[in-house]
């Protein structure tokens, strides 16, 4: 789990381009939107993206789960592990 986390927040890192912060300082459990990353909802539509090429996990139609999906790297990486 610690290294799917890892590669997550990579993948953030990588997809947005994020140049003030590296992956080893996302907290696992920090909000990726508000407080924590302060990501917008075309950040999560590019995260989501990125997630469906690497884990071949797809996200689902419905906004309230998947802004459940999204609250951190952890519900992230819960998310791929059930999905696959």
């Amino acid at each position: 789990m610690n290294s799917l986390c890892d590669e997550l927040k990579e993948l953030v890192v990588d997809t947005l381009a994020l140049e003030d912060v590296t992956w080893a300082e996302i907290e696992t459990e920090a909000p990726l939107f508000g407080d924590g990353l302060d990501l917008d909802s075309i950040d999560a539509l590019e995260i989501a993206m990125a997630i469906e090429e690497k884990y071949g996990v797809t996200l689902g139609d419905d906004p309230d789960q998947n802004q459940k999906i999204f609250v951190s790297i952890k519900t992230l990486a819960d998310f791929v592990l059930g999905s696959s």
